[in-house]
């Protein structure tokens, strides 16, 4: 049996990912790559199937307000606010290296 990979999310993401307007995400560390077929998960509520597109190594100080905005947000600035909330306790700062993940939602749960 083929393990299929899932993608979480906290609940405060669905909304933007089943209407479209978050298609990226920014992880620590992640063992996707472009191709991979994935069960997005927010909350614990299942949202439906996405392709991979691609997997970006950054510097937080390397993102740009088009991320951020593939990301749900309206800009850099509040994106790298979020990213630091989420990972306080993993130390980021500017030059922390991260995974930046574009997906496509291909199917949705009903």
């Amino acid at each position: 049996m083929v393990r299929r990979k899932k993608l979480f999310f906290k609940k405060e993401f669905a909304v933007g990912i089943a209407s479209g307007s978050k298609t990226s995400t920014i992880r620590l560390s992640s063992n996707l790559r472009a191709g991979d077929e994935v069960e997005l998960i927010a909350g614990g509520i299942r949202l439906g199937m996405a392709r991979i597109e691609s997997v970006e190594v950054k510097k937080v100080r390397e993102l740009t307000d088009d991320d951020a905005r593939r990301d749900g947000f309206s800009s850099r600035d509040e994106l790298v606010e979020t990213l630091k909330r989420l990972y306080r306790s993993k130390g980021l700062n500017e030059g922390t290296e991260v995974k930046l993940i574009r997906f496509k939602l291909k199917r949705q749960n009903q």
